[in-house]
């Protein structure tokens, strides 16, 4: 294999150009040399890498497999590259982060603002999407941190916990008020099950899923909901009268310390979730992500 390597990079360029007149140029060698290292190649593999002919040369089935595997090994390598170049850089640094927008706002935020003010020459840029597409863009190493709802199963990344949030039904009290006396029922919990209008994040949304888990855990169905993409959406439309949203509770605990909403429970307590922050393994040590995860106190 390492006196291969050389042969590897050769045959990846010309795969890149299927042409060998292009690949020469590139690497700086004669077309003679390329030729040669490609047949010492198949030799050594005993397989035929490149039918060749007048317009350049075209990967045979046994090359194009090849090539897949070499194309993710040399990737593998540029990446190892770039993460050195950002560590060792001459001051400067980045921090990528991906989270969902509800987790921004609420949790994210307060903290963003104070790392900025004491590292104001790390550059962050944040990648607002699912806890699901955060997790491909860490995987794809388009970001550096994600902060989502704890994985299920065994974790292939770092992850360190940050707090338990607890999911909820609130409304308004005159929506309650105006839901029994338009329905003339004296059960309020039947009534909510049967005839009022929930609010839920759409069935794409991580907390959606864990919701539907939980109700049908307990065999509560809901008749009529409407589904919205953001929790702050979800909020608002309950603050004005809407329906019951399903939200965070720590994300309206004004509202409901206010009196402007409340809370209501169709059965048992939805079970709370975990959150946290998750990377790569290999890069957790890094001083823009070591520096930042710092910050965050201890999970208790």
């Amino acid at each position: 294999m390492n006196q291969n390597l050389s042969l590897y990079h050769i045959f990846y360029v010309t795969a890149l150009h299927g042409n060998i007149s292009q690949a020469a140029k590139e690497l700086y060698i004669s077309q003679p040399a390329i030729s040669k290292s490609i047949r010492r190649l198949e030799d050594a593999l005993q397989v035929t890498l490149f039918t060749r002919s007048s317009r350049g040369v075209t990967l045979t089935e046994d090359g194009n497999l090849l090539f897949e595997q070499v194309r993710e090994a040399f990737h593998a390598l540029d990446l190892a590259e770039q993460t050195l170049q950002r560590r060792h850089s001459l001051g400067i640094a980045q921090l990528r982060i991906g989270v969902s927008t509800t987790l921004c706002r609420y949790i994210l935020l307060p903290y963003l603002q104070k790392f900025v003010q004491n590292y104001p020459h790390v550059k962050v840029t944040i990648h607002c999407q699912s806890s699901y597409q955060t997790m491909a863009l860490l995987e794809n190493h388009q970001i550096d941190l994600g902060l989502i709802g704890r994985p299920a199963g065994k974790l292939s990344c770092h992850y360190q916990p940050l707090q338990r949030i607890q999911d909820t039904f609130v409304c308004t009290r005159s929506y309650l008020e105006n839901l029994q006396i338009r329905e003339g029922s004296d059960s309020l919990t039947e009534t909510l099950k049967t005839n009022a209008t929930f609010m839920l994040p759409d069935d794409a949304n991580i907390t959606r899923q864990h919701i539907d888990a939980a109700l049908k855990e307990h065999g509560i169905e809901l008749n009529t909901f409407l589904e919205v993409s953001t929790m702050d959406m979800l909020i608002e439309f309950s603050k004005i009268g809407l329906g019951i949203a399903c939200v965070i509770r720590e994300f309206v605990q004004n509202e409901l310390e206010t009196g402007l909403l409340t809370e209501i429970t169709l059965g048992p307590e939805i079970p709370t979730r975990e959150i946290g922050f998750i990377c790569r393994k290999p890069e957790q040590d890094l001083p823009p992500i070591r520096t930042f995860l710092q910050m965050f106190p201890p999970f208790s």
